[in-house]
């Protein structure tokens, strides 16, 4: 099988030409590795001019430079829109997804397999990092609803023709997990090595973390408006225990219940959920304001080729309503 590999860089001029060499000795360029499309999303260093120097080098490689910062998963979009081969491999720019593993990963795929993920055999990060890595694979099973969401990583090879499955999606909120959920049905995961980070620092912070699995829940799921509702439904259960309280005082005892501290915790609890309802609908609301804003889920300034990118029309194109 050949294979389109495909990196997101963000601010990476110096792991670029190793996870490059690196590439060389692991796959075959030309047979085994029929491209490597690196996508430069808005980085502030001489990312763009690594690309442009490492395509010069090899024609192999192709670069597509975004217009700004976009997000890891867009800036995937890209490339995986763009790929030409009939495996996609997906991995990081910072040297902790090795490329020595891919085989690996390709080995898993062909035993017939849609989606294959690297699994970290240990986390290469620091503490608060993990907890939150965690948190966002907790939302990511929640959207997905598979159990292989446990196990997602940024290193992942799956088949090209799964694309399909989502070739028309306009969103601005990307996870590429959830999108090969749409066409993916047989999912798998092997543990690889996880090497520790030696150049630079995580672009992925807490908070990133915690917005990107807010994203992804209330994006691609449905969950918290079911929560919001067993949240109603359980305050009024509550509300009606209160009632039927209060009225079996008044007849079996003649007297109501006193105590305007109790009354007032009542009427803040149920304020509370009905704000946090509304808050819920809230997110949804906003999503689809910015779905019919229709911005792009990304946009291509400049390539390494002189050849279109085949789905850039799709990237900044409108869509009928």
């Amino acid at each position: 099988m050949v294979v389109s590999a495909v990196v997101p860089v963000y601010n990476a001029e110096g792991t670029l030409s190793t996870l490059v060499d690196r590439l060389i000795i692991a796959l075959n360029p030309g047979r085994s590795l029929g491209e490597l499309i690196l996508v430069n999303d808005g980085s502030r260093d001489g990312s763009w001019d690594v690309i442009q120097e490492l395509a010069a080098r090899h024609s192999w490689i192709r670069g597509f430079n975004l217009m700004r910062n976009f997000g890891q998963h867009n800036a995937l979009l890209c490339g995986i829109r763009a790929a030409k081969h009939d495996v996609i491999v997906t991995l990081d720019d910072d040297l902790q997804n090795p490329p020595e593993e891919i085989p690996r990963l390709l080995a898993c795929l062909a035993e017939g397999h849609d989606v294959v993920y690297g699994t970290p055999k240990r986390e290469a990060h620091g503490f608060l990092r993990d907890v939150a890595s965690v948190v966002t694979k907790a939302a990511l099973q929640s959207a997905m609803g598979a159990e292989t969401a446990r196990k997602v990583s940024a290193f992942r090879a799956f088949r090209t023709d799964l694309r399909e499955s989502f070739a028309n999606y306009s969103g601005s909120f990307v996870s590429i997990d959830v999108l090969l959920t749409w066409g993916a049905r047989d999912f798998a995961a092997v543990e690889v090595r996880n090497d520790v980070r030696t150049v630079g620092v995580s672009n992925y912070t807490l908070r990133k973390l915690t917005a990107h699995a807010l994203n992804m829940i209330t994006g691609f799921s449905t969950l918290p408006l079911q929560l919001a509702s067993i949240i109603g439904f359980l305050f009024t259960l509550f509300g009606i225990g209160i009632l039927v309280f209060v009225v079996a005082r008044y007849l079996l005892g003649g007297g109501s219940v006193p105590g305007f501290p109790f009354l007032a915790s009542v009427i803040a609890i149920f304020s509370g959920a009905q704000l946090f309802a509304l808050g819920i609908i809230g997110e949804y609301l906003a999503r689809m304001h910015f779905r019919m804003m229709d911005r792009p889920v990304y946009v291509v300034r400049s390539t390494t080729n002189s050849t279109p990118h085949q789905s850039e029309a799709q990237s900044v194109g409108r869509r009928t309503l």
